[in-house]
Formats: C-alpha cells, structure tokens, sequence
C-alpha cells in the first residue's frame, strides 16, 4: 500500500464526520478491526463493535479538522488531528495500522484530559 493510499483514508476518516457517515467507517475499517480510544481504555474489536463505537462519536456532531501532516511508515500511518464539539476541543494523534487488503485493522487513538480545551 503507498503512501498516498493511506493518506487517502485519513481523508476519508474526516469525511466520515463531516458527513456523519457511518458507511464510511465500515468502508475503511476491516471485518476484524480494534479500536483503541484513547489509548488504555476498552478495546473494540471487530466491524460492529467498531461501527457501534463511532456511531456515538459521529451523532454528537464532532467535526475533525487535520492539524498536521499525516505520516506514514510501514503498513501504518500517523496523524494529528482537532475534534471540534459542542464546547470543548480536543487535539488527538490517531495511528492506523493497515492489513494486506488495504483495510484498517488497527486505531489507537493518542490523547488524555490534558489535550482538551474549551471551544
């Protein structure tokens, strides 16, 4: 997978919420993936759980906003990124990690109360 594949599904990531899109991140996300965020809570794994979990995040009309360069190495890239709600701000490095068919099979997300501010 070249680099600018991955990029393109950073790009599609932040689609998915501005368009609210649940089939985004199905389209994105592999049958068996896990979904860290933030680091060191409950996983969860596999497309459902994944969806359910993103769900709840796209319905509270979070917004992503780049605020960086996404870097890639490997089968994985890394990006930072602002999630804009309703009264607070919140800066995040994701780092997905790829399979051989292109699909992310991993998400740890990157961030504690400290990277919140208010909007």
């Amino acid at each position: 997978m070249e680099a600018s594949d991955k990029i393109a599904v950073v790009h599609k990531y932040v689609e998915a919420f501005e368009k609210q899109d649940t089939d985004i991140i199905r389209e994105i996300y592999a049958d068996d993936a896990k979904v860290e965020d933030p680091v060191g809570t409950d996983l969860h794994v596999g497309i459902d759980a994944v969806c359910a979990f993103y769900e709840g995040a796209l319905n509270s009309g979070a917004k992503l906003s780049l605020s960086g360069e996404p870097r890639c190495s490997g089968n994985a890239v890394a990006f930072p990124f602002q999630v804009v709600m309703p009264g607070v701000t919140i800066d995040i490095i994701d780092v997905f990690e790829f399979n051989d068919a292109g699909k992310v099979n991993s998400m740890k997300a990157y961030w504690s109360d400290g990277n919140m501010k208010p909007a």
